[in-house]
Formats: C-alpha cells, sequence, structure tokens
C-alpha cells in the first residue's frame, strides 16, 4: 500500500508551522510530507515594514527552510505554483506536476489595491522581501539624488503611505527612526523631508481602543509624522496620491500602498469560490465540499463563532492554524473525526519604531511605550521559535537593546 502523500503549499507562517508539526506528529513509514515554495527560504512577514524602512537588513527577517526542516523527511520542492486540480488531485507548478493525498493550501498574501487608479502602476508595495528590499533602496536614492544636486524637488523627500492599518502605521513608525539617519548621513535639513500617512477610514489602526490610537497618533506626530485621515485616495499618479473630494495632489518621491491585502491569485485560477479574495473555509479549515484540501492564513477567512465575524489575519492566527491543520490531517489518516479550529488569541502588539509601541494582551492589559516595544520583541521571538525551531530563534531573534 503507497503511503499518503501531503503536501504542503508555501512556507509562510502557516505552511512552514504545518510542515514543521507534521513531520513531528508523522513517521516516516505514516506518510510522504512535501512542502513547495518559491524561493529556498522562509521570510517573516511581520518584519517586512522594517526591511522597507531600512531599519533592520533583509537577511534578518528571513531563513533558509533547509535549516528549520529536514529535507531528509520532508522533500522541498522551490517552484511557483500556477494551479490546483482538485478534481485528480494535482498541483500544476511552473516546471512540473505534484499529486496529493492531502492538500494544504498557505500560498500567502498579494497586495489588493482595491482598484484604485494608477496604484497597481506607481506606488511601491510591502508583500515580499524583494519588494520590501526595493523601497528602501527607493527611499535612499531619492535622499542621494537630493544631495548631490541631480535633484532639486523638496517633494522628492517626501514618503507618502496609503493605509493606516497595521502595517501602514509600523512603517511609519519604522520611517521616523530611519528618516533623520538619512538626513544626517545626506546632509538634508530635518524639516525637509516628510512621512504622510493617508487614510480613508476616520481613524487608524482599527483593532485597537480609542486611548492607545490617540496615544500612537501623538506619538508619531510628535517624530515627524503627517497624518491625513478620512481622505479617501481617489487615484495615484507617477507624482502621488490625489485624494479628498477636492482632488489634492499630495507630491512624493516615494509613494507606498499598505492598505490592503488577499489570498493568494492561485485561488481564483483553481477555481475555488473566493469572498474579498480569500476562501470562506468550514470549521474545521477544510475547503468547504472537500474531505482533503485545507486552506489556511492569509489565504481563508476563519470564522469566530461568539462573533460571526472572521479571525483578524495575524501571523498568530497562520501558526495556530498551521499546527490545527497538521492535528487534523493526523486524525483523517486514522480514521477519527477532525476538530474545529479555536483562535486562542494572545493580543495584539503593534510597534511605533524601535523603542516605542502600543498593544493590548492577557484579555485587556494595555501597553504603550517602551513596555510595548519591548513586548513586540518578545512576540516576534516567539513566533521565530514557534514557525522555525530554536534555531531559528538563535540566529535571526532581536536581541537588540533600546
Amino acid at each position: 500500500m503507497n503511503k499518503p502523500k501531503i503536501v504542503v503549499l508555501g512556507a509562510g507562517y502557516a505552511g512552514l508551522t504545518a510542515t514543521r508539526k507534521l513531520a513531528q506528529k508523522l513517521s516516516p513509514e505514516e506518510a510522504e510530507i512535501v512542502l513547495i515554495n518559491r524561493h529556498n527560504y522562509h521570510y517573516e512577514a511581520t518584519w517586512l515594514h522594517e526591511v522597507a524602512a531600512g531599519t533592520i537588513n533583509h537577511n534578518q527577517a528571513r531563513y533558509m527552510i533547509s535549516d528549520v526542516v529536514n529535507p531528509k523527511r520532508v522533500r522541498l520542492i522551490y517552484d511557483t505554483v500556477v494551479e490546483v486540480k482538485t478534481e485528480d488531485q494535482r498541483v500544476v507548478l511552473e516546471n512540473s506536476e505534484v499529486e496529493y493525498d492531502y492538500l494544504v493550501f498557505a500560498l500567502g498574501f498579494v497586495t489588493n489595491t482595491f482598484g484604485i487608479k494608477g496604484m497597481e502602476d506607481n506606488a511601491f508595495f510591502i508583500q515580499d522581501i524583494d519588494s520590501a528590499r526595493v523601497i528602501r533602496e527607493h527611499i535612499e536614492y531619492k535622499f542621494a539624488q537630493y544631495s548631490s544636486g541631480e535633484s532639486t524637488d523638496d517633494s522628492d523627500l517626501t514618503v507618502l503611505v496609503g493605509g493606516g492599518g497595521f502595517t501602514g502605521i509600523e512603517f511609519v513608525g519604522e520611517l521616523a527612526e530611519k528618516i533623520p539617519e538619512l538626513c544626517k548621513k545626506y546632509d538634508i535639513p530635518r524639516n525637509k523631508a516628510r512621512i504622510i500617512n493617508v487614510e480613508a477610514a476616520p481613524s487608524i489602526l482599527p483593532v485597537f481602543e480609542e486611548d492607545l490610537v490617540a496615544y500612537a497618533k501623538k506619538s508619531l506626530e510628535d517624530r515627524g509624522v503627517e497624518f491625513r485621515i478620512g481622505a479617501a485616495i481617489s487615484e495615484c499618479t507617477e507624482e502621488g496620491f490625489i485624494v479628498g473630494e477636492d482632488n489634492e495632489l499630495i507630491k512624493a518621491g516615494t509613494s507606498v500602498w499598505t492598505g490592503g491585502v488577499m489570498g493568494s491569485p492561485v485561488l481564483e485560477k483553481s477555481g475555488f469560490e473566493v469572498f474579498r479574495g480569500k476562501v470562506n473555509v468550514d470549521a474545521d479549515l477544510r475547503l468547504p465540499g472537500s474531505e482533503n484540501v485545507f486552506i489556511i492564513g492569509d489565504c481563508s477567512w476563519t470564522m469566530d463563532k461568539e462573533t460571526g465575524k472572521p479571525y483578524p489575519p495575524t501571523g498568530q492566527l497562520a501558526t495556530q492554524e498551521g499546527a490545527h491543520v497538521a492535528e487534523n490531517i493526523k486524525n483523517a489518516l486514522y480514521g477519527l473525526p477532525l476538530t474545529d479550529f479555536v483562535f486562542d488569541d494572545k493580543g495584539t502588539v503593534a510597534s511605533l519604531g524601535i523603542s516605542d509601541g502600543i498593544g493590548n494582551i492577557f484579555n485587556g492589559v494595555k501597553l504603550q511605550g517602551k513596555p510595548a516595544a519591548a513586548m513586540k520583541k518578545v512576540v516576534d521571538d516567539r513566533t521565530l521559535l514557534v514557525v522555525g525551531g530554536p534555531k531559528a530563534l538563535l540566529k535571526k531573534g532581536k536581541y537588540r537593546p533600546f
């Protein structure tokens, strides 16, 4: 009898956690495990804003998959997923095909521009290591151009950030650390460089209470960040964003869109029913109507039974889903009932730069300032440990002093 083949698509938080847990729970005799990922490395998606601002090196935010997954136990395939054909249990890759008995779909997110005119062509996106590196290099290039006299337009020193959610605010927090350094390096007066955050909603950081949001906003403003709240972006041009009812053009040398994400386009290509860019999965994390396909991480909406709303798509949700899927696949292999996923919310922390932040942890304990920044590093290191194990933590952990 052939061993069942479990194929995991994507080595982000959800996919890598699922793979490592499956390898721990199942012996080589019980199942063959295959992990397919475009790159030979995993990157910390929740650190990308730091890479984009240039406050950490891109190599700190990634580690080799083969360092944390034993290639003798898990077959590693580095290729791009094109399509999943569920009717014959096959994954089409750019360079080959792979059959499966159980599939874990965890291909992560792509940027969602919500159809805003020109955003796709004229803005930068923080969506992977390479795109984050390009942003960092572009910002510095604009400062170098200005310093050399090649550019005389002050707006080239403006970084415009669309979106006041988690990524957008954490990114401007890192920029508030980095821009003064660039001004010093290129001998540019600090008041010439601007950081502007634009958000269509009436407030930033909707996941936090008003007092924490007010603290975050004042902290960032005190360090030079400007906010345009309640200002919808109607278009992104080569010059910047066109915002508000009066169609004001905010000019910038660098425009970055952080206003939304959706699941991998492979979902639709594969014929899965998609709602707002993701699949609504069953309570056991399976594709509705499927016995052997699980969809997790940024590719799925997982419902909170108490509120009737989906859980916010966070790193801790993805890792918990990955672990749960591993347990459910083991149950399925042995004919045991699958269990419903229940999210254990350990709280939320947002960084506002290296030594500042806000947080809400352990059912209502509020943090702000340095304690929140310290807790953010604890959260980041815990994720490294859960997803990559002790080796990843020792190599990449954030042991930076304030």
